[in-house]
C-alpha cells in the first residue's frame, strides 16, 4: 500500500491500523488547544513547529501526513492517507478541505476485485487553499499557489498560480 501499489483494504493489519486511528481520532476530536500538538505528534509522520489542526479533523491512518511549521488546517478536513501526503510550511486549508492520496484502479475488473492504491499528495510552502475545495489523488500544489474555495484540483498546480472552478484551472 505504501509504495502505491495494489493492495485489498480488508487485509487484517490494514484494518488493525484503521481502527488505532479511529481511536486517536475519537481523542484528538475532543481535546483542547493545549493537548492538540501532543497528540498531533503522537500519530503524524511529522508535525512542524507551529502546525494546527482544528477539530473536527478525519484521516485513514495518520501516520502518512507530514505537516511543515506554520501549517494551519481548519474545522472539518479530510485526508485520505494511504500514502504519503506533505504539506509544506505556512500552508493555510480552509474548513472542509478534503485531501485524497487513496485511488481505485480504472479497470473494472480489478476495481470489482475490491483492489486499491493510493498516490502520494504533495502540497508546498505557504499555499492557501480555500474553505471545501478537494485535491484528487498523486496532485502536486506548488509553493506559494492559491486554490479557491470549493475547487475540485484534478491536475497539478505550478508554484505561485492561482486555479478555481471544477475542475480547477
Amino acid at each position: 500500500m505504501l509504495a502505491g501499489e495494489l493492495y485489498r483494504p480488508n487485509d487484517p493489519e490494514i484494518q488493525a491500523a484503521l481502527a488505532a486511528t479511529a481511536h486517536w481520532l475519537a481523542r484528538y476530536n475532543v481535546s483542547l488547544p493545549p493537548d492538540r500538538p501532543a497528540l498531533l505528534r503522537e500519530r503524524l509522520a511529522s508535525v512542524g513547529q507551529g502546525a494546527q489542526i482544528r477539530p473536527p479533523f478525519f484521516c485513514d491512518y495518520g501516520t502518512n501526513i507530514r505537516l511543515g511549521s506554520g501549517v494551519f488546517l481548519n474545522f472539518n478536513c479530510v485526508i485520505l492517507d494511504v500514502v504519503e501526503v506533505t504539506i509544506g510550511d505556512d500552508t493555510q486549508i480552509g474548513p472542509a478541505v478534503q485531501i485524497y492520496a487513496a485511488d481505485h484502479p480504472r479497470d473494472p475488473e480489478q476495481r470489482r476485485s475490491g483492489l486499491e492504491l493510493g498516490r502520494p499528495v504533495r502540497i508546498g510552502r505557504n499555499v492557501w487553499i480555500g474553505g471545501g475545495a478537494i485535491i484528487l489523488p498523486g496532485i502536486t500544489v506548488g509553493d506559494d499557489a492559491v486554490i479557491g474555495a470549493g475547487s475540485v484540483v484534478t491536475k497539478n498546480v505550478a508554484a505561485g498560480a492561482i486555479v478555481k472552478g471544477n475542475p480547477a484551472r
